[in-house]
């Protein structure tokens, strides 16, 4: 787990950057914070709505990045206020909060706006109860937030904005269909349904920390979409706060609070979540965990009670989450990957025509908006994958098999990358034979995406015995062709052995 943190690729060094800004615009909104003669408490939510503009906010473009901020506090400022008014409320503060769980998993299905908008509502939420938050502070808090995201956003979109000049692409959006067929309808249910069952029993183990429950159930349900994915989530969140509570009783608790190693830890920790986020949910959670820790330290109320009372409320949360996916109108993994797959492998066709039309000599052919929206798919197919091939899966031979489907459509992502580089040379030229094999192309992914093909009809199409191809743009379409042909065998299976089914 370590080696592959350290390991990931990071191209373009984002995930640095993006770690880097985030300590420097969270560090500046708190100390605006400070400078204005705010409270602790009010710095602290002024962080964590910086930490949260910077993390959720993932539009495709800096002007829409610059409108989800800027709408954050009016989903965020009224939340706030329910959950000041109700504190003293236990079961009309336990149905609002339900109702937000609910609410924000639903707001997935407007896109990268409407899962930012959740989020922050969410965490309004859990965090006015985090500080204890009443109606006579709502003022300061509400200046805090305002102040901090305006501070944060000057170091996103001012001071540090790399994204003007890297390429737009597009999150690829959930599942569609209607009513109960959508999966964010369904999510949004099971959240709800396994939100409660945490709430309650959470509240049973700690009438003053039952939230980390609820917000264990929440964080599990994000960025997953089946129902394996989301119990290994809730698994991998569980072994991430084990670890943090750990390192928190080496770390946190002999400290006692003391401001200046406290703050450099925190500020630490914001890095790790950030850096990590995209390689290793354990490991960001580890981080999550240390980051609480040391901020109830500067609270004043961190001990080793506190903490072991952390990791019960988060096992709680983790079965809440495991039961509702397993007994609330399930998701399958099957049915989830075989989608994302389909349009992986669309996307991957599109790539190539576009190459070859650019090669052509056709002036408005251009790949690069299709190898763009690529990787984000491939992560969607191997997050979605991601139940059977985990290390703790008894499933051996569909985990070999969804490690060679994973495998092989990197192969594809690798050669349509290639062929977009030869495409994007203005000195390449068109070879006659470029057209047939972009058919063939074609014609596998037709045959692999249609839903009674099998794999002898998807790989005859594909002719692997090709001589030699002098041009560079042969060799990346054989290689497609060679890797189009091997997934036909994984993915069209006999059905008494799918590739999936969990």
């Amino acid at each position: 787990m370590l080696k592959r943190m350290f390991v990931a690729p990071d191209p373009g060094r984002l995930r640095l950057r993006s770690a880097a800004r985030s300590v420097l615009g969270i560090g500046l909104a708190v100390t605006v914070c400070g400078a204005a003669g705010h409270s602790l408490v009010a710095a602290i939510t002024g962080g964590l709505a910086a930490l949260l503009a910077l993390f959720t906010v993932t539009d495709t473009t800096v002007r829409a990045q610059m409108v989800t901020t800027a709408l954050l506090p009016a989903v965020g400022f009224p939340v706030l206020a329910a959950a000041a008014v109700l504190h003293d409320h236990p079961v009309g503060r336990g149905l609002v909060f339900a109702a937000v769980v609910g609410a924000g998993v639903y707001a997935r299905r407007w896109g990268p706006r409407g899962h930012s908008l959740g989020v922050f509502a969410f965490m309004t939420f859990f965090a006015a109860q985090f500080l204890h938050t009443v109606p006579g502070r709502l003022p300061e808090l509400y200046a805090a937030i305002a102040l901090s995201l305006a501070a944060s956003s000057t170091v996103r979109f001012g001071v540090w904005c790399y994204e003007r000049r890297l390429p737009a692409a597009a999150p690829p959006a959930p599942p569609g269909g209607r009513g109960l067929a959508r999966a964010t309808t369904r999510q949004a249910i099971q959240a709800t349904a396994g939100s409660a069952f945490a709430l309650v029993v959470g509240q049973l183990l700690s009438e003053q920390r039952w939230y980390w429950a609820v917000g264990a159930t929440w964080w599990i349900f994000v960025n997953t979409t089946s129902r394996g994915e989301t119990l290994v989530r809730g698994f991998r969140r569980t072994l991430g706060t084990v670890i943090g509570i750990v390192l928190g009783l080496l770390v946190a608790v002999p400290l006692h609070g003391a401001p200046v190693p406290t703050v450099a830890l925190i500020a630490l920790s914001v890095f790790g979540i950030f850096y990590t986020a995209a390689v290793s949910y354990t490991w960001m959670m580890l981080a999550v965990t240390l980051m609480a820790t040391l901020l109830y330290g500067l609270l004043g109320v961190l001990d080793s009670d506190l903490l072991t009372l952390r990791l019960a409320e988060t096992g709680v949360g983790a079965l809440g989450a495991a039961l509702a996916v397993v007994l609330v109108l399930p998701v399958t993994t099957h049915a989830t990957t075989d989608a994302w797959i389909q349009r992986a492998l669309r996307c991957v066709h599109h790539c190539t025509a576009e190459a070859a039309a650019r090669l052509a000599g056709h002036p408005t052919a251009d790949p690069a908006p299709h190898v763009a929206a690529l990787e984000p798919l491939l992560g969607r197919v191997r997050l979605s994958l991601s139940p059977l091939v985990h290390p703790l899966s008894p499933l051996r031979a569909r985990k070999a098999r969804a490690r060679q489907v994973l495998a092989l459509l990197d192969d594809c992502a690798r050669e349509v990358r290639g062929l977009a580089s030869i495409a994007a040379d203005p000195e390449a030229s068109h070879d006659a034979r470029l057209t047939a094999a972009c058919q063939r192309v074609e014609a596998a992914v037709e045959a692999l995406t249609t839903p009674h093909g099998t794999p002898q009809a998807a790989a005859a199409i594909v002719t692997l015995a090709h001589p030699p191809a002098a041009e560079p743009a042969l060799v990346h379409l054989h290689g497609l062709e060679r890797a189009l042909a091997e997934l036909s065998a994984p993915l069209r299976s006999s059905p008494r052995a799918p590739l999936i089914d969990a």
